[in-house]
């Protein structure tokens, strides 16, 4: 009765959060030798991250770039080049670590052999790209969508392309604010899977009073039973 499931990619599917959280670290190590404490690095990191969004997107280079600049701003101009350097070093050595995926992940996307299934992500589409492919998950997803951002429009312009009712769709994420929220205001089911380290501006969002069509679980090995919940209600249309 659901037509299609879809997931996100980061810290639904994989860790990713984690690796953000690592060199967020090794920034405030390299910022602590101007003399800046690394809770005041970091708090001007996440407001410059959030500022830049319009204008560099999601992903690893809005966050090296969001770094280099939090590097210059909090020193006064100061960081040296050779700073500087080791910031855009990190931002190369995200793009190709090794993809550790989420416990679970492989046993649910194989018990759902026979559904159609999507990955929907955002952010830099050569990252997405090759974490999708070095994952080795992508033999369970024919449609894969990389979206700027996702927002009510965006998936209902997605929906469109693919001919997807929203009744009978339904959105597997650990955001809040991009994978649950938009979905459930289209109309579709969804089901947040949340991740113990997430971005608190991926958690930003209020669910809506009805909630009929959301769910909540501790790990992806519930979805099976969510899944039951729902087709056996027979509430899609």
């Amino acid at each position: 009765m659901l037509d299609t499931i879809a997931f996100d990619a980061d810290d639904t599917l994989w860790h990713t959060e984690t690796l953000y959280r690592r060199v967020e670290r090794r920034l405030t190590e390299i910022l602590a030798s101007y003399g800046v404490a690394a809770g005041e690095t970091l708090e001007v990191l996440h407001r410059i991250e959030v500022d830049n969004l319009a204008y560099f997107g999601y992903g690893i280079r809005g966050f090296l770039l969001s770094m280099i600049e939090t590097a210059t701003r909090v020193t006064g101009g100061a960081v040296r080049g050779a700073d500087v350097q080791a910031i855009v070093d990190m931002g190369r050595e995200m793009t190709g670590h090794p993809v550790a995926l989420l416990e679970g992940v492989e046993e649910t996307l194989a018990g759902l052999d026979g559904r159609r299934l999507m990955i929907i992500t955002k952010g830099d589409v050569l990252d997405q790209e090759s974490k999708i492919r070095r994952s080795g998950l992508a033999h369970f997803f024919p449609l894969v969508e990389i979206l700027i951002d996702k927002t009510p429009a965006a998936y209902a312009d997605l929906f469109a392309r693919h001919a997807i009712d929203p009744g009978r769709f339904l959105m597997v994420g650990n955001s809040l604010r991009s994978d649950i929220v938009p979905i459930l205001a289209l109309g579709g089911y969804a089901v947040h899977v949340p991740y113990p380290d997430s971005w608190a501006h991926e958690s930003e969002a209020e669910l809506p009073e009805d909630r009929a069509h959301f769910f909540e679980i501790g790990s992806l090995r519930e979805l099976a039973g969510v899944l039951e919940k729902i087709e056996a209600t027979g509430r899609p249309a």
